[in-house]
């Protein structure tokens, strides 16, 4: 079952407990980053000390609710000019307590080679995010099988990389 608009939102309002999600991709296509990455690219930069979204503002409320947010991304260096765009904004999402960690495979085998990008949402529901060789999205499709698999995939994932801010403080400056 294809996941979009309220679907997908009520999907995300519902967890009981954590949203996680897996990011493969070197470069993700969005119409409406379009011109944040042309301004990134031209040297602007967001402050991080006065910088907020409603995204930021969605990830404190479920971390008062005591639940999580988490995502660990999958990257090689060098890192594409987009990487450089989204690790702005995992600097300040971080702060705002989404557990963001990388995993680095540039000098090593990928732990996870072959598996795309999904979420799961309270260790039980998968939705798998599915793109285009550019990186634009086509769908979010809801899993309908066992969603073992996908939590041994997590679990390795968040096991085999470190939180984002000691990435970036290791000497791996976007």
């Amino acid at each position: 079952m294809l996941l979009d608009g309220d679907a997908w939102k009520d999907l995300m309002r519902g967890i009981r407990r954590e949203a996680w999600r897996l990011e493969t991709l070197s470069v993700y296509r969005s119409p409406g980053e379009d011109g944040d990455i042309r301004d990134f690219l031209a040297g602007q930069r967001i402050d991080p000390d006065t910088y907020s979204s409603a995204y930021m503002d969605g990830v404190r409320e479920l971390v008062a609710e005591g639940k999580r947010k988490g995502r660990v991304h999958i990257v090689a260096r060098p890192l594409t000019d987009y990487l450089r765009f989204e690790f702005m904004y995992y600097d300040v999402h971080a702060r705002a307590g989404d557990d963001i960690r990388i995993l680095d495979v540039t000098d090593r085998p990928n732990p996870l080679h072959g598996v795309s990008d999904f979420w799961i949402l309270d260790g039980a529901t998968v939705v798998l995010m599915n793109y285009a060789q550019d990186g634009t999205q086509i769908s979010r499709e809801l899993y309908e099988g066992d969603p073992a698999s996908f939590v041994e995939y997590q679990r390795v994932a968040v096991a085999e990389s470190v939180p984002f801010r000691e990435y970036v403080d290791g000497g791996h400056r976007p």
